[in-house]
This record gives structure tokens, C-alpha cells and sequence, in this order.
């Protein structure tokens, strides 16, 4: 093991999106992550083999448990008396159900943070109700000022909410809680909503809209929505794009140089009258189509005017900025992201495989003082 986080244990309750990627990014900065996999799933092992296309499973250990058996339920506490973490991922109320909410892991073990990944909230009124990433961001206000202004609001995948509102949170929430306990001794419960993280994460367009430099309700017709002729994306003359995002004056001034054309002032008050933005973005649009994305690359790639060519995600990997950082690797015909961020002393580093439900459950058991044959022939674990 490697990274920041060595020596830290995390116990997982497995769930998909924003919960796995956050156990992801902890594993990958050293962590040992034990998945608390529901032994219903390691029943037919041929069902349950870990695929290398999974990269958000990566780095853990699994052990398979019947959560509804209170042996199995028994085991999860034994392992949370010697561990940092535990990631709820359920709707509010199910770990309680199990016999696992925070009371009772806090009386096994005061120092335990307890994280709680879900959508809306651990209470109130839409608590109990299924969503997804698109309706968690969409009561944010930050849904309705993503899209272009003819069409409705678009989707931004789902890395705003569920990795962005989310993941990023409750470690950020887990971090911090391990922080303050070095000194109260303590751990404490964390409720990592998406639409709290989401709603946060606008706090600077919220800031731009109390100085009216941002019009709410209206797509594509702001500073950093696309609206403005010096922050968007422009096609080139072979069908691809570029983006460009040159809203400093110096910035600005360099781009009217590597255009070829007036452009208008780069004084910045002066550039926020948004009636003169459709006719400088046609002009810019209508030079940009006059060349390939790759001659736009030669001429303003790597430069301050603030550009970058729109690439897809398996041109990506090779670009030569993403190269020279090392930020793709491979394995098994699957290309995926380096861990990140990066560290000087103990660098994060991919721990371990994907692995098949249950894989662990005899290693586990055994390193928690178990017996695995016993809780095993019981059907309590898997």
C-alpha cells in the first residue's frame, strides 16, 4: 500500500455511483477498503466476477455477508470495531433497520466516522424518494443554467452530482472528520448529500448573480455559460472543435492576435455588454471554420490565449500534455485515469484489482479473529 491514507480502514456497504467512486479515491490515496458485499451475490461466483471495466472497484477487498442473518450483521460490527470508516450508501433509515446505524457502530467504536452517501439528504420531504444525479442537481439551480439557449437544460453527465456534489464531499467530510477526532478522540456522522454538495458548488454563480453579473433563468447568456463570444466552443473546418476561454484582457488581446481579426476591446467592463456578444461570436465562429482543429492546435496550443482542442475520451489519452502528466493507463484493454491528486512524499498509486464478490471473506474473517468455517456452513457470510 501507498498514499496519504495508509493505515486507515474503511468499511464499505456496497452500493453504485457516488459511494464506490468516493472508496475509489481513498483507496487509490492508501486506504484499505473491506466491501461489504451481500452474500446473495458470491452464490453463483460465476455471476459475480469483477470486470476490469468496473475501475470504481478497484482496490478492495470483499467479503460477502447476509445482512438480514444477525450473525452476518454480528460480523460488520467486528469489523467496524477496528476500523476508521464506514460508508453508508442505503437510503436514511436502512442501516438502523440492519442493526447497523451510527449509535450502534459509535457504542463498538466511539472513533468511527460514519459516512452517509445519498441524494437528497437524511431528512426532509424528498428524504425517502429515488433519484439520480440529474434530479438531485436540478433542484440546485444548477441544472437549468447548463445548455444551449435553444434548446433545455442538458445533462453534464452525471459528474456534477454524483462525483461533484457528492463523492468529493463525503471525503472531503471523512477527511475532515478523521482531522478532528486526532484531537476529540471522537468520530462523528457525516451526511453527504448530493444536492447539499451540488448547491454549494454554485456558491461563485451564485455570487455572480447577487452583482447581476449573471441572469438567472436564462441559458447560454452569461460569462461562463457559453454566451459570451470569448468563452465557448467553436467548430473548425473538419467537423471537430476547440474550446476557447480568453476572458482576461491580456488573454483576449492575444486571441484577436492568433485570430487574425478586430475583435473589439479587451477591457473587460467593456466586454460585458452582452449585446455586442452574437455578432464578435459569428465573426469568431466564421474564422475558426476556416481551419482544421489541428492547425487551430499549431497556432494556439500551449499559448496564454486560453485554448484547448474539445477531444474525445479515446483521443484523450493521447494528447501530449495528458502523455507527458501520465494521466491514462491500461490494463486489460481497459483505458482509465491515474490516480489523483498528487502527492510529493507518499504518492497515490492503484491498490490492487477489481475483485469477485466474497473473494476476501476467509481472509477478513480470519484477520478479525472469525471463524470462517463456522459463519460460512451457517449462511451468515459467503
Amino acid at each position: 500500500m501507498s498514499g496519504p491514507l495508509t493505515g486507515i480502514k474503511v468499511i464499505e456497504m456496497a452500493g453504485i455511483g457516488p459511494g464506490p467512486f468516493a472508496c475509489m479515491l481513498m483507496s487509490d490515496m492508501g486506504a484499505e477498503i473491506i466491501r461489504i458485499d451481500r452474500s446473495s451475490g458470491a452464490n453463483a461466483l460465476a455471476s459475480s466476477k469483477a470486470s476490469p471495466a468496473d475501475v470504481m472497484a478497484r482496490g478492495r477487498k470483499s467479503i460477502a455477508v447476509n445482512l438480514k442473518d444477525p450473525d452476518g450483521v454480528e460480523v460488520v460490527l467486528k469489523l467496524v470495531e477496528t476500523a476508521d470508516v464506514i460508508i453508508d450508501v442505503y437510503r436514511p433509515g436502512v442501516m438502523e433497520k440492519l442493526g447497523l446505524g451510527p449509535d450502534v457502530c459509535a457504542a463498538r467504536n466511539p472513533g468511527i466516522v460514519y459516512g452517509r452517501m445519498t441524494g437528497w439528504g437524511q431528512d426532509g420531504p424528498w428524504a425517502q424518494a429515488a433519484g439520480h444525479d440529474m434530479n438531485y442537481i436540478a433542484i440546485t439551480g444548477a441544472l437549468d443554467a447548463i445548455g444551449r439557449k435553444e434548446g433545455g437544460p442538458v445533462p453534464p453527465l452525471n459528474l456534477v452530482g454524483d462525483f461533484g456534489g457528492g463523492s468529493m464531499y463525503l471525503v472531503m467530510g471523512v477527511l475532515a472528520a478523521l482531522l478532528e477526532r486526532n484531537n476529540s478522540g471522537k468520530g462523528q456522522v457525516i451526511d453527504a448529500a448530493i444536492c447539499d454538495g451540488v448547491a454549494n458548488l454554485m456558491s461563485p454563480i451564485q455570487g455572480f448573480a447577487a452583482t447581476g453579473i449573471w441572469e438567472t433563468g436564462a441559458r447560454q447568456n452569461n460569462m461562463l455559460d457559453g454566451g459570451a463570444h470569448y468563452y465557448d466552443t467553436y467548430e473548425t473546418s473538419d467537423g471537430k472543435w476547440v474550446s476557447i476561454g480568453s476572458i482576461e484582457p491580456q488573454f483576449y488581446d492575444l486571441l484577436a492576435e492568433k485570430l487574425g481579426i478586430d475583435i473589439g476591446p479587451s477591457d473587460f467592463m467593456a466586454r460585458l455588454d452582452k449585446s455586442r456578444w452574437p455578432a464578435l461570436k459569428e465573426k469568431i465562429a466564421a474564422q475558426i471554420k476556416t481551419k482544421t482543429r489541428d492547425e487551430w492546435d499549431a497556432i494556439m496550443g500551449g499559448t496564454d490565449v486560453c485554448y484547448a482542442p474539445v477531444l474525445s475520451m479515446d483521443e484523450a489519452p493521447d494528447h501530449p500534455h495528458c502523455k507527458a502528466r501520465g494521466m491514462f493507463m491500461e490494463s486489460d484493454g481497459v483505458v482509465y485515469s491515474a490516480p489523483a491528486p498528487r502527492f510529493s512524499r507518499t504518492p497515490a498509486a492503484i491498490n490492487g484489482p477489481q475483485v469477485n464478490v466474497g473473494e476476501n471473506t476467509r481472509e477478513i474473517l480470519a484477520a478479525a479473529g472469525l471463524d470462517a468455517d463456522a459463519l460460512i456452513n451457517s449462511g451468515a457470510v459467503a
